[in-house]
């Protein structure tokens, strides 16, 4: 991969997605990349007038504050931010909502010195008014507290919803029912300790709101097509 003659290659692939934002930035939160979708967005003319500028240089307060948040969490637990529901500026320069995945990204020591960030628009939802701050907050507690025994009607009321109409939103936003969310929170905090750390699968299992390491195991091997000791053993680091 160090050969390659043009090593930005995802230019050229980001480009060609105007529902899709992809960025690149520092452990400071200054931009280093992104894209031209991006770019335009933040009403500018080229992509390089981002590079150094901060999200508070860019985005609306409101939309900042939130990703400069989302930053430091990042930098300080070094875990991936996924799925997550955001405001954004959508391709018609209004404000609307995407979905959001951003991950550390190690130097060769395994320091974390910036992220990764890409986001998809979620233009139809955002049209129709099926999202909002009450159903984004309730998300942002699902991915904050999946650990804990969370009940489908206590999410809903948080919401503002019906039972019925939450599970409806969820299946809309993410394909999947408000429980296999819930489980996918888990599978995921998991899956991060397993490749990051020693510790006991039986503690990780407890930790990520699993009854014991055999509900994980069995979960685990559903979702990822391995037991939580083969995916350490393929996928872990030394530590």
């Amino acid at each position: 991969m160090s050969q390659l003659a043009s090593p930005m290659f995802m230019e050229a692939l980001f480009d060609r997605l105007p529902d899709i934002v992809f960025s690149i930035k520092d452990r400071d939160g200054r931009y280093v990349y992104i894209s031209q979708a991006c770019a335009e967005r933040c009403g500018l003319n080229n992509r390089l007038e981002a590079i150094g500028k901060t999200a508070r240089e860019l985005f609306p307060v409101e939309m900042a504050d939130r990703y400069e948040a989302q930053d430091a969490e990042l930098f300080q637990s070094g875990q991936p931010v996924l799925d997550n529901l955001d405001l954004t500026l959508l391709a018609d320069g209004k404000p609307g909502w995407c979905l959001t995945n951003k991950v550390p990204l190690h130097d060769t020591l395994g320091v974390v010195i910036g992220l990764a960030c890409l986001s998809r628009d979620l233009p139809e939802p955002s049209r129709a008014g099926m999202i909002d701050a009450p159903f984004a907050a309730t998300i942002d507690y699902m991915r904050a507290h999946f650990a804990e025994p969370l009940r489908m009607d206590d999410l809903a009321e948080m919401a503002g919803l019906s039972v019925a109409q939450f599970e409806r939103r969820m299946k809309k936003l993410f394909q999947l029912s408000a429980g296999q969310y819930l489980l996918k929170c888990r599978i995921d905090a998991a899956a991060y300790r397993l490749r990051l750390s020693r510790e006991k699968i039986a503690d990780i299992a407890l930790d990520c709101g699993f009854f014991d390491q055999s509900a994980l195991s069995r979960q685990f091997r559903q979702f990822v097509g391995l037991s939580p000791r083969q995916y350490r053993e393929r996928h872990g680091v030394d530590v």
